[in-house]
């Protein structure tokens, strides 16, 4: 699913969830044309039907509770995942000679991180690649010392970044990149 997908969702989730609070609320105040707030929830013929079905209404209604529940987990359990197109395992080029070559992703953005953190103004870094190898969408955060000049940092990143596509021979086809200034000493 899509980013745009999944904002979708959880916002159709979040709508229905905030209609029925105000419905209950509503109700509870009395305010609701047609229900008073000393009415039962439940009505009569429906509380015996519930009785009735015992002990089998109880335990359709955990059944309910735990399929509800369990499905919600995995909704969550794929929203914290990683991104679906996140370069993972091994990254492959067909060589020029018969053969391929093949470089697992996390090494190179590893070697990006050593590659940026070389710089004595940048403290640390942050890689993340995305998308197809051959032109991967770059992603890089870096966080400078309150000293850093930022032109020298600026050269210093589009450097790195060109021996990464030299290295890898993977153009980026998108390059971000977020800095961030340590607060100085006063």
């Amino acid at each position: 699913m899509t980013n745009a997908g999944h904002r979708l969702l959880w916002t159709i989730i979040a709508l229905l969830l905030v209609a029925a609070g105000a419905a209950a609320l509503a109700a509870g105040f009395g305010t609701l044309h047609g229900a008073s707030p000393q009415a039962t929830l439940l009505s009569a013929g429906l509380m015996d039907r519930w009785r009735t079905a015992a002990p089998w209404s109880t335990l359709a209604a955990a059944v309910a509770g735990v399929l509800i529940a369990l499905a919600g987990q995995r909704l969550l359990a794929r929203e914290l995942q990683r991104p679906a197109g996140r370069l993972r395992g091994t990254l492959s080029h067909p060589g020029r000679r018969p053969g391929r070559t093949r470089l697992a992703a996390d090494v190179l953005a590893d070697a990006l991180v050593r590659d940026l953190t070389g710089n004595p103004g940048v403290r640390r870094a942050r890689v993340v690649l995305t998308g197809e190898p051959p032109h991967p969408d770059v992603w890089i955060r870096v966080d400078l010392t309150a000293d850093a000049p930022a032109a020298g940092v600026r050269e210093h990143v589009r450097a790195a970044v060109r021996r990464f596509a030299a290295t890898t021979d993977c153009q980026p086809a998108h390059l971000d990149v977020t800095a961030r200034i340590e607060p100085g000493q006063p």
